[in-house]
Order: structure tokens, then sequence, then C-alpha cells
């Protein structure tokens, strides 16, 4: 009679042991690609929100000489823009910049990014008047500045800005959540300087936050001021100064 042999626990714990360093090995991989598709997710949601200002625009007419404008930031957090007046209700001086959050809503564009938390948007005041709209030329005094870092040694845009768009990415600090809750602020430099209400906005490569430059991995798009008068005046009169 031959006597079956079963694993013994030396052996059975050999195996649990090698399946767990296949499983985290496997894991690790999973969770870039994961990360990676949420990023360019992301991308594209800030692709369209871009088009959807501009297209925005296109449509209006301002009460005073019908010359197009943009919409506020939403700042009470219903995806609706908010205007006191014919004015941004969030103008923050002397920089003259509407901040807050991207208005969804009044927009129709996705009300979040790919971790489910609120754009930021910041906008060139004169640019959202609805009583003076803007036009081809003069541009305003002051305009949005995108730069590699919060101290500014060079301009990442290489013309003044009209309009920001802010996603604070995977690691969200700062960010709204769509329950309207604000979540922790960051501890980079950068990251915090994407949410001060004053005209520069960061957008660089993502850190760690044990890098000298500490944590950052905001993603950021834009549209300059020549952009925005170039595809909304192309044809229209109402543009004129």
């Amino acid at each position: 009679m031959t006597r079956e042999r079963g694993f013994t626990l030396i052996e059975m714990a050999i195996v649990l042991v090698i399946i767990t360093i296949l499983i985290g090995g496997l894991a690790m991989p999973l969770a870039a690609q994961i990360q990676a598709r949420r990023i360019a997710e992301t991308r594209q949601t800030l692709q369209a929100a871009r088009d959807a200002l501009i297209g925005y625009a296109m449509m209006t007419s301002a009460s005073s000489g019908g010359r197009p404008y943009l919409p506020c930031p939403d700042i009470t957090g219903d995806g609706r823009e908010d205007r006191s007046g014919n004015q941004c209700s969030s103008i923050s001086a002397p920089d003259s910049i509407s901040y807050g959050r991207l208005p969804w809503a009044t927009l129709g564009v996705a009300p979040q990014d790919a971790w489910g938390n609120r754009l930021g948007y910041a906008v060139v005041s004169q640019f959202a008047d609805s009583s003076a709209g803007f036009t081809v030329t003069p541009f305003p005094a002051t305009q949005i500045t995108v730069c590699p870092t919060r101290s500014c040694p060079s301009k990442t845009a290489d013309n003044n800005v009209a309009f920001a768009l802010i996603s604070y990415g995977p690691n969200g600090w700062g960010a709204w959540s769509t329950s309207d809750t604000q979540l922790a602020l960051p501890t980079g430099p950068d990251e915090l300087e994407n949410l001060d209400d004053n005209s520069k906005v960061v957008m660089r490569t993502p850190t760690a936050a044990d890098t000298p430059l500490g944590e950052f991995d905001d993603l950021v798009t834009w549209t300059s001021l020549s952009e925005l008068t170039g595809r909304v005046c192309l044809t229209s009169s109402s543009c004129a100064p």
C-alpha cells in the first residue's frame, strides 16, 4: 500500500510567499496603469471644458456693444457661474482675476475629474464682464501667468493667459469634492499657489513630497488671450475695440 504525501506546513508557507510576491509584482503595474488612465481621462475632461469655455464666449453677447464674454467661476458649489451684477462675484484685488470652480452646469460639461473632484477655474475678470465683453485689443493690464514654479523664474505659456483650468491631481489636496467639501490643503508650495486668488498658476512635472520642490501632481490647461480672440473674433465685428 502506498501512502499519499501531502504538503508540509513549510512547503505551504513557501508557496504562499511566492504567490504573494507574484501578486504584489502584478499589482504595482496595474495601479500604474489605472493612474495613467485617470490622468489621460482628466486631460480629456480639461480639454472639453476648455473648448466649452471658448464656445460660451462665441455664443454670448454683452449688453454693451454686443461683445463676447466668458463665464464667471462657481463659488457656491452648485455648478453655476456666480455674478454680482455684470461682474464676477469672486474678484481678487489687485490682480483682477476671478477664481473658483468651473461652472460645469452652466457649460454642460463633466462635473469632476477622474478622482471625483471639481476643477478649478481662473479667468481674467475683465474678460468675464458681461457689460463690456472683450475686444481684440487692447488687452487688459493684468493677465494670468502660467509658471514652472511658484517663484516664476520664467513663463510656461508663451503668451499671457485669458483663463486657466486646474485639476488638483491624484492627491486632490485643496480640491472641492462633489459633496462641496474642501479637502486638506497641500503642503507643496507650487500646489498651494494653484489655490491662491492671484494671477499665477503653476504647471510642471509631478514630484514627490520628499523632493526639494515638494509634492506636485496638478494638471493644468489654459487658453492665451491671442488664441481666445483669434477663435472667437475671427469673423465677428463685435470684437472690434
